[in-house]
């Protein structure tokens, strides 16, 4: 966008005056044009790399996918391995590019077109310090989806969240199913891990690698957990319970988006279209019958009308794809007669919303310069030396470096079933110009609490519940499919949930007064909260009232196509998943979620990808066959 290049000519800028400060002028232009002329040749690279969009699309494919998010691009590429299969793939977004893979400017991208950026509607009792009382909700509008703008954290979930899976009546989804589709995508970098060929893969198209450069407050926080009698480990191997170092899903210091991964290396594959710029509008289904044969989409606001010879599937993500279902006619029968929407077919779509939540607020200033500040890095030219190599600050996923699974029931069983996550962050909202808006902190907020400190180094810790009980929905606006859908998520409804969010806050405080914390003089910043100064500072009513104002989801919605039995009549598809009651049509994306695994939902959803694709081979072969 115009407004991206412009902060990019105003950082070069900054770049080339504060080299000049350290280096003579001429040197540092030449250091400067090298390093860009590097960076627009990976650019152009990645540019060239991705599938074109198709302009002549065919009136009828085997297979049509909607959606180029983690899951899709998986199916996508995996279907048209059968050469006798033609599928296209389409996704309202557009061109990934290089800028949207650096991985500390990640939050940067949630202001551009590559983000839906969906919101959730007030409730009165949480996102109290958000504009409008109301929390942001990042989603995919790209190639890769959501996996192009996410915090590229590599995480699994463990053999307790998919055993539960299959516990509840989805027969082919416990652990020992769904490990092989983990490994079958996974390309592990890590040396030390790449030789446990039980629980790691080398051969597969997403790179996982610790990010190149670390901070000492990410030592730090691994040190705390050994102080505290945790193991670190690797939290994706054999027992999830302990501490690490963040795996992430990046090469070379760069995003490795579900895009570039599963679709770049195919970008040349005959009997794969792909449309961009393109809004799935209504599934066609036949009624009486009850069979999905296409779809309608508009394109530069042209119609569209393709066929499926064989099935329509729905990869559209937890927001999308309930949406458009419910758009043509599955869903709800009393929200979609209201909305003046024929009944094709009466079914739970768009409950269950489900997502992990964590808190912002929870910030500790240190007295050495051990952090990730924006000004260090602009006078230091970082990005300088990540334009030349990918190397430095600037390899760190949204400074988030550090990881905790930790089980509140059993604390030091390192085979427990982890209910928190604690992450290490190394920054504050007041180490970054833009960082609070990426999740809508109004101003006046921000310089209560967060001006006052711009001057010192600082870190985060963010605790994130894994079991939350609180559910939300999602509602149509209008029946207008270009109207963004009603998202209802009151996370802390169910008490449960507070009391497991305080319970989070005290065990990062406790994290904090380690040792390996103090040594760098760790304290809390107690400025207090606006809305929250009449009760005492750091009591649990202080801290209930901050995380009735901070709390956040954190971006790991699922489960508002929930997969169950026929039985479960929340369920929307069955354990291979197919839409009830309507032939053709799967829905294979995170939205089928039953329940949230202990993992950034991003490679689970690719597992789902990988799975879903077999489901549907062995179906088809079988049909085949006789």
């Amino acid at each position: 966008s115009d407004r991206l290049s412009n902060k990019m000519k105003i950082c070069i800028l900054l770049i080339l005056i504060s080299t000049s400060l350290a280096e003579p002028l001429w040197d540092s232009a030449i250091r400067l044009s090298s390093a860009i002329n590097n960076f627009l040749k990976e650019g152009t690279k990645h540019f060239e790399e991705e599938p074109r969009d198709e302009a002549n699309i065919l009136a009828e494919y085997d297979f049509i996918i909607v959606g180029a998010g983690s899951a899709g691009c998986v199916l996508a590429n995996r279907l048209s391995e059968v050469s006798g299969w033609n599928i296209l793939l389409i996704e309202a977004g557009g061109k990934e590019n290089y800028v949207m893979d650096i991985p500390l400017t990640v939050t940067s991208m949630q202001f551009t077109e590559a983000n839906w950026m969906y919101k959730l509607e007030p409730s009165g009792n949480v996102c109290l310090a958000m504009w409008q009382n109301r929390c942001l909700v990042p989603r995919g509008k790209v190639m890769g989806g959501s996996s192009t703008i996410n915090f590229m954290i590599y995480t699994r979930g463990n053999k307790h969240n998919y055993n539960r899976w299959e516990q509840m009546g989805n027969p082919g989804w416990g652990y020992k199913d769904v490990l092989p589709y983990f490994l079958k995508l996974e390309n592990m970098s890590i040396p030390e891990l790449r030789t446990d060929s039980i629980y790691h893969s080398t051969s597969g198209e997403v790179p996982v690698n610790y990010a190149p450069y670390r901070t000492p407050l990410a030592d730090a926080f691994l040190e705390a957990g050994k102080e505290l009698g945790y193991s670190v480990l690797d939290y994706n191997g054999e027992t999830p319970i302990g501490f690490s170092y963040i795996q992430t899903n990046t090469r070379n210091g760069s995003r490795w988006s579900a895009s570039r991964a599963y679709l770049h290396p195919i970008r040349n594959r005959k009997n794969l279209h792909v449309k961009k710029w393109s809004l799935v509008t209504k599934i066609l289904i036949e009624p009486s019958e009850k069979v999905a044969y296409g779809v309608e989409f508009i394109q530069n606001n042209r119609k569209y009308i393709v066929k499926a010879k064989k099935e329509v599937i729905i990869s559209a993500g937890a927001v999308n794809s309930p949406q458009l279902l419910m758009l043509s006619g599955i869903g709800p029968s009393e929200h979609l007669t209201e909305k003046n929407i024929e009944v094709i077919q009466d079914l739970k779509v768009g409950y269950n919303l489900m997502d992990h939540i964590g808190i912002l607020s929870i910030n500790f200033i240190v007295n050495q310069s051990v952090s990730l500040r924006e000004w260090d890095l602009i006078k230091d030219f970082k990005f300088v030396e990540y334009m030349s190599s990918q190397t430095g600050p600037f390899t760190v996923p949204g400074a988030s470096e550090a990881v905790a699974f930790y089980d509140s029931n059993d604390p030091f069983n390192p085979d427990g079933d982890p209910d928190f996550e604690f992450m290490l962050f190394s920054s504050c909202f007041s180490s970054t110009t833009l960082i609070h808006h990426t999740v809508g902190i109004r101003q006046n907020i921000y310089d209560k609490i967060y001006k006052p400190i711009e001057k010192y180094h600082a870190w985060s810790g963010v605790p994130i519940v894994l079991k939350p009980f609180s559910r939300g929905q999602i509602l149509l606006r209008t029946k207008d499919p270009r109207v963004k859908p009603l998202i209802y998520f009151d996370f802390l409804k169910d008490e449960r949930d507070l009391e497991a969010q305080l319970f989070g806050v005290k065990k990062i405080i406790e994290i904090s007064k380690t040792e390996a914390f103090q040594k760098y003089g760790s304290r809390l910043n107690d400025i207090p909260i606006p809305g929250c100064e009449k009760f005492v500072l750091n009591s649990d009513d202080y801290w209930k009232c901050a995380i009735r104002h901070f709390s956040f989801p954190v971006w790991h919605l699922g489960g508002t196509c929930k997969m169950g039995p026929k039985s479960d009549t929340s369920a929307v598809v069955d354990s291979t998943l197919k839409v009830y009651g309507v032939k053709n049509l799967r829905v294979i994306d995170a939205s089928i979620m039953p329940e949230l695994p202990a993992a950034h939902t991003h490679v689970p959803a690719m597992m789902i990808g990988e799975k879903g694709a077999d489901l549907i081979k062995q179906e088809w072969e079988f049909k085949n066959a006789l």
